[in-house]
């Protein structure tokens, strides 16, 4: 059995939990789980934030963040995305591309 309950910890971080009479009265383990918020229909998150990288306090690099923000603009039909039919096809484009600044 598996009971969700979503609160707010005060700043206190004093809590007082009424347990469902569903669960039987013995040993039980709690499990706090941080809330994290919904990304909206689009997949993104309404502040720009993965939830993940603010966990680990995680910057990613500019190239990084470049990429990011190139397939943001993808998904929402501003610039032209690539489309594949099949791995191959994928590859060989790949390796036509020029051959960016990493490989020097």
């Amino acid at each position: 059995m598996s009971v969700t309950q979503t609160v707010e910890v005060p700043a206190s971080h004093r809590l007082t939990i009424d347990v469902p009479r569903e669960v039987p009265a013995g040993q039980v383990i709690l499990t706090f789980t941080p809330a994290v918020k919904a990304a909206d229909d689009d997949g993104l998150y309404p502040d720009g934030e993965c939830p993940i990288c603010a966990a680990k306090n995680y910057m990613p690099n500019a190239e990084t963040i470049a990429a990011i923000e190139e397939g943001r603009a993808m998904l929402r039909g501003e610039i032209p995305a690539k489309w594949f039919d099949s791995f191959e096809e994928m590859w060989e484009d790949l390796k036509r591309d020029e051959p960016d600044d990493l490989d020097d």
